[in-house]
């Protein structure tokens, strides 16, 4: 390509970047303008569009003076637009973590940090599905306004609040700016729970855990004498077979395994008579994995869909604080222990969690499927119902009416 050639292609692609630059500001602006316009507005524009092309082309000045009234009106409505919020804005949370039934309480705080007033605007929290409106008055520079605010907390949620938008509009509600100024926040509705006292899930009280037949350089179970290898623990050399058979000698150990407990939630809206039931169940399961956790055993917890996390405490409940009926075709409490059975093979103790609507059949054929060995206990939330201790199977199975009956109900159990 020849000097010529290159020198007049340079002008084509700068022209082709501005255009495109250009276009991109203004649909960018474009979108700008329509965001701030409300369904109302449009069809006042609509209506103002129509009575100037119909009074010019009757001649009707009737229809020319109600097109200026709506045009006038527009215009002062979009004056209300003027105006900055430029707000610092800071949304906290006393508690990020609550209990069903106890109160969220939280401030919203926004300051002027310019040189100029702020005009009065108003301010939306979003809090889950619902919102909260504040109305902030004039702020002048380096003022701030504080808003409190109290958050029910009746069902066991994840409650997202936030992100805080600022709204600018007119009084007609014809136009409307939003800036959006903060991060949401998460809001943690935790089950109820009952505390155990004591070990009352011991159902495996061997401090040593399991033996398993893996051989170990390091565990807590002794196994045996053998030759030392390079890479071997000194700390692990038996001196005294050392010192009689004039080989360097190290302990061998076994493998051991902690108690490892693991919680099969159903999560199938047709295993539960009511939503009451599937929150009963939900508060059995989470007082269970708490007792669990402060016995210091490994715990898993399996609904049909997934696993739940749960190595703490805090991230225990709050994985319970997301959980919802699960789709119908995820299968009953029958596929869930067939789940805990491929996934968990290894398990201790297995604790099934299920409603009313299990029958005894389905039961006694999900605890048939649970890991061989494992010691199995299945708990029935039917509310109103009075505890009640039965045997199906090689299983023990409670039921309970209010979660201030299961510990009572466990006793029985390991008694």
């Amino acid at each position: 390509m020849t000097t010529e050639a290159l020198g007049s292609a340079a002008p084509v692609t700068e022209r082709r970047e501005w255009w495109e630059t250009t276009a991109e500001h203004a649909a960018r602006w474009l979108r700008g303008v329509i965001a701030v316009v409300r369904p109302a507005a449009w069809v006042l524009i609509a209506v103002a569009v129509v009575l100037w092309i119909a009074g010019a082309t009757l001649g009707w000045w009737e229809l020319t003076v109600a097109a200026t009234v709506l045009t006038v009106l527009l215009a002062l409505c979009a004056l209300f637009l003027i105006g900055r919020t430029a707000y610092d804005v800071t949304l906290d949370l006393t508690r990020t973590r609550v209990v069903v039934g106890e109160r969220a309480v939280g401030a919203l705080t926004l300051s002027n940090s310019g040189t100029r007033a702020i005009l009065p605007s108003r301010v939306v929290l979003p809090v889950g599905a619902g919102r909260g409106e504040f109305e902030v008055h004039r702020l002048a520079p380096g003022a701030s306004a504080e808003e409190l605010f109290a958050i029910p907390t009746t069902k066991r949620a994840v409650v997202e609040v936030g992100p805080v938008s600022v709204v600018r509009g007119d009084p007609l509600g014809l136009f409307e700016r939003v800036h959006r100024k903060d991060e949401p926040v998460d809001l943690y509705v935790h089950p109820r729970t009952v505390l155990f006292e004591g070990q009352s899930l011991g159902f495996l009280r061997d401090l040593e855990g399991l033996p398993a037949t893996d051989l170990s350089r390091d565990d807590v179970s002794f196994h045996a004498l053998r030759e030392y290898q390079p890479g071997d623990d000194l700390r692990h050399v038996h001196w005294k077979s050392t010192a009689r058979t004039g080989t360097v000698m190290v302990r061998q150990y076994e493998e051991t395994r902690r108690s490892h407990f693991v919680i099969g939630l159903s999560t199938h809206p047709g295993d539960y008579r009511d939503e009451d039931e599937f929150e009963l169940a939900i508060s059995a399961a989470g007082s269970l994995g708490l007792r669990a956790l402060r016995d210091s055993q490994r715990v898993e917890v399996r609904v049909q869909e997934r696993a739940l996390p749960s190595a703490t405490g805090k991230q225990f409940l709050d994985s319970l604080s997301g959980v919802v009926h699960s789709r119908p075709r995820a299968g009953g409490v029958v596929d869930l222990a067939g789940i805990v059975a491929a996934t968990l093979p290894l398990a201790s103790v297995v604790v099934l969690v299920c409603g009313s609507g299990v029958s005894a059949t389905k039961l006694r054929a999900a605890c048939a499927r649970l890991p061989f060995g494992a010691r199995t206990l299945a708990v029935v939330a039917e509310t109103g119902a009075a505890p009640a201790l039965r045997r199906i199977g090689d299983a023990d199975v409670v039921t309970v009416g209010s979660l201030e009956q299961l510990p009572a109900a466990l006793r029985k159990v390991l008694s």
